[in-house]
Order: C-alpha cells, then structure tokens, then sequence
C-alpha cells in the first residue's frame, strides 16, 4: 500500500531496479566541458551549411530504411570488413552492449569485465539479469591477467569486455594477454567483446588480428563508435563479427533502431573524414603537449593516454585524503569554469585520480594554467 494517498504503487517495478542509480550527466553551461570524451572541435562552418541542407531534405515522415542500410556499406568500406565478417549498427555503444546482454541471456549467464571499466557493461549485464563479475586491475592501471584467467575459469562467463584502450584509464592492454583470454573463452565458447571507442586516438586496433588470424577470434565482437570520431550527438555504434555471430544478434535489434539523422550525420561525416581525421591529429598532438606539461607540476601525476582523455593523480602534500584532495581540486576548477571527471570513488585504485579530456589547444592552455596555480599554491 501508498504510505500517501495519491502517490503511485511502485511495486511492479523490480527491486534492482530500485536500488540502481540513474546515469548522472554534469551540467556544463557556460564552462569548458572536459568531463565526457567528446570531440571538442565542431564542423567548419561550411560544412555546418552542407549538413545542414542535406538534414532538412530528408523524408522525416518515412521510416528509415535505404539510408541506413548505405550507411552500413560505407562504414564496410571505412574499415575495411575482413572477408567472412559482417557489421551491426546501434544506436551508440551503450545500445550494442545492451542488445550482446540480450542475446546472450539465459539462466546463470555472467558477463565479466576488468574494473575499472565503462559502467555500461555491468548495468546492461544487471538489468538483463546477468551476474556482473568484475575482475581488479593491478594498481598500474594493467589487466591483470592471472586473475582474468582465474576468474574466467571459475566463472565461465558468456560475454567478456575488454575496452581497447580502457576507460578510463586510456592504457591499451597487453596483445599477449589478450590472445591467453580469447584463447581460454573460445574453449567453452564464450565471446569477447573487444570495445574500441577510442580508435580514432589509439596506436592499435584488433581488426587487423582478426583479419589475420580470423580462427583464433572466431569468438571475438568487435565494437567501435562514432561518438568519439566527432558525433557523440548523433548516437551511431556498430559492431564488427563473424556473420554467424551479426545474423543472430541482428534478431534482438529493434527494427528501425538507427534514425535517418542519425545514419545522415554518420554518413555525411564518412564522407569528410579528411576534417575528422586532422581533427583527431590535433587531439593527439594535444594529448601529448598536456601529459609533458602536467608532468613539470608538482604534485600531479599525469599517466599515458592512447584515448582523447587522461588520467591525472592529485598528489599534493595535505591532510586530506586522495578522494578529499581530488574533490577539491575537481570544485577549484569547476568555479573556475572548468568542468573535469572526478573519478575517484569509481574504484580503490582510482583514489585522488580525475579524468579530463583532450580538449582545443586554448581549452587546454586554460586547464594548464588553473592546475599550475594549485600546484604552486600546494608547494
């Protein structure tokens, strides 16, 4: 019963459910938003014009159907689809991973990842009902591979994420210890999910080893998305398997999932990729201009990226504890129009850590600037 009249009975919905919390997205009006991985650079402005014209003549009143399925064959091309592979769209990642859950739901299903590591992977895996098993990495931020093995072993798990690079800690993970993990979850067929949302910002990918060696990843989806590429606003993910494996996904996919703004914006970027490619050039070179330059302050520890993000340990002399310390230096810059990630409750071996993104070159300047003031402010 309503402990007050007029209030709804809840009682349908699960108490899971109940206890989880909704995704919080920061407000950012008005500051430098450097909190989510986004492509900081928008279109040129003529670009802006052509898009703009290509959008308003679409047939909004029609379902999408071509459209898309053009699209599908240019991102074939964009990565170059090893032969006996097919390729899924999504509405974004989060999509993919929620429809991997659902196919792959069935009683005592477990879905295993490293942590930290994107959230999705286990709220996708406790909404559908999957036990969610979460393996440490070693305080460098490596996979630790015994224990993925160990727990592997132990657990059996259908689907196992492995983000390549990580989030967010930004480290690609050992090639070798990747091989011992697919090689021991092919054996009892399980499936490895190989997210690469950071392609654009990596030096590896592991489509060239599945193109290679298409036995040794017969088990392996990969999952890549244009959020990072420069369309975080334009939802657009797709994964990359052997055709048995898209065939039978494809069967959980909602019929009309990917919108025509959607696959437009997609398509028309494919079709400048010259502009997100030098964009992506310039995050990079920031990427690096940031890590030497928050290296020379004192009581900072930046670690390597190979994403659009970084990692940075508050390590100030203080009183205050690592996550004390983080959040205060997270509120300093946030009043100073500043918006970063702080991360440091996600996960022990996150302690006193914040998250920010490779923004422009001035972006950047600005951050530099704010953390060099603290930095001597602590000295």
């Amino acid at each position: 019963m309503n402990s007050k009249p007029g209030l709804p009975d809840l009682r349908c919905i699960r108490e899971d459910v109940k206890a989880l919390s909704a995704y919080h997205v920061q407000s950012s009006h008005g500051m430098i938003k450097l909190d989510a991985m986004e492509n900081p650079f928008t279109l040129p402005p003529e670009l802006q014009t052509s898009l703009g014209q290509k959008l308003g003549a679409l047939e909004l009143n029609r379902y999408p159907g071509t459209l898309v399925e053009d699209l599908r064959a240019q991102l074939c091309a964009y990565v170059d689809l090893p032969q006996g592979h097919d390729l899924m769209l999504g509405n974004g990642s989060d999509e993919l991973i929620s429809l991997l859950s659902l196919a792959c739901m069935a009683p005592g299903a477990k879905v295993l990842a490293p942590e930290p590591g994107f959230v999705m992977y286990a709220m996708s895996a406790k909404l559908m009902g999957l036990q969610f098993v979460g393996v440490p990495l070693r305080e460098d931020f490596e996979l630790d591979v015994p224990k993925m093995l160990q727990a592997i072993e132990e657990h059996q798990p259908h689907i196992v994420y492995l983000a390549y690079p990580n989030n967010p800690t930004a480290n690609l993970w050992d090639p070798l210890g990747l091989e011992q993990i697919i090689a021991l979850v092919s054996r009892y067929a399980g499936v490895v999910v190989l997210d690469e949302a950071y392609s654009p910002f990596s030096g590896d990918t592991w489509l060239s080893r599945m193109r290679e060696d298409p036995e040794a990843n017969a088990q392996v989806i990969l999952m890549r998305t244009l959020s990072k590429f420069g369309l975080a606003g334009a939802r657009l993910g797709y994964l990359i398997a052997q055709t048995p494996w898209v065939e039978e996904i494809n069967k959980v996919r909602p019929p009309y999932n990917v919108s025509v703004l959607n696959a437009a914006c997609a398509s028309f970027a494919l079709e400048h990729q010259e502009v997100f490619d030098a964009q992506a050039r310039v995050i990079i070179s920031e990427r690096e201009r940031l890590f030497k330059s928050l290296q020379a302050l004192s009581g900072l520890v930046p670690y390597s990226s190979q994403a659009n993000m970084m990692l940075v340990r508050v390590a100030f002399a203080s009183e205050k504890t690592g996550d004390e310390l983080a959040q205060s230096v997270f509120e300093r810059l946030k009043e100073e129009g500043i918006l970063l990630k702080n991360v440091s409750k996600m996960h022990p071996v996150l302690c006193a850590c914040l998250r920010l993104t490779v923004g422009t070159p001035a972006e950047n300047d600005a951050v530099i600037q704010a953390l060099d003031r603290l930095s001597k402010a602590h000295a």
